[in-house]
C-alpha cells in the first residue's frame, strides 16, 4: 500500500516537530538538569533554559501549520525549511567562534547542530514530496 504524498510529508514534518516540541518541554520543566551543559548556573540559568523551552515552542508554529497539511500550507513548510536552516548555520558560527577549551558547551552546541542538520534534511525531503506532487493534490 502506497503511502500518499500528503501523509508522507505530514509524516516527515510530524518527526521534526515532535522532538522540537518534546525539547521545548524538557527545558521547561527540568531547567536545572540542561543548564550546565550550557555553562549557566543556579536561577539565571533556570531562567535562560526556560526561555530556550519557550522559544522552541514558539519557533514550532510553522511546523504545526505545515504539519496540520503541508500541500495546502506550503509556505510554512519553506519557513520551516529556512528556520532549520538558519539554526544550522547559526550554531555552527558558535561552535567556530568559541576558544578553546569549553567543551561541554561545544558538546551541546555540536548535538544542536546534528539535530537542525538532519531536521533539516526530512524537511527538505518533505518539502521535495510537496513540489513534486503539488499539482496531483
Amino acid at each position: 500500500m502506497k503511502i500518499p504524498p500528503v501523509w508522507s510529508a505530514r509524516i516527515l514534518v510530524g518527526v521534526v516537530m515532535v522532538i522540537n516540541v518534546q525539547s521545548a518541554i524538557a527545558f521547561l520543566m527540568d531547567p536545572v538538569r540542561y543548564a550546565p551543559a550550557y555553562e549557566l548556573i543556579g536561577i539565571p540559568g533556570k531562567a535562560a533554559i526556560q526561555g530556550f523551552g519557550i522559544l522552541f515552542m514558539m519557533w514550532n508554529v510553522p511546523y504545526a501549520v505545515a504539519f496540520f497539511n503541508p500541500f495546502r500550507h506550503r509556505i510554512s513548510l519553506y519557513e520551516a525549511d529556512i528556520m532549520q536552516l538558519i539554526g544550522l548555520i547559526g550554531e555552527t558560527f558558535i561552535y567556530i567562534g568559541l576558544p578553546p577549551g569549553n567543551l561541554i558547551l561545544k558538546d551541546s552546541l555540536l548535538r544542536f547542530m546534528i539535530f537542525d542538520g538532519l531536521g533539516l534534511l526530512v524537511l527538505l525531503l518533505a518539502t521535495i514530496i510537496v513540489r513534486v506532487n503539488y499539482q496531483r493534490e
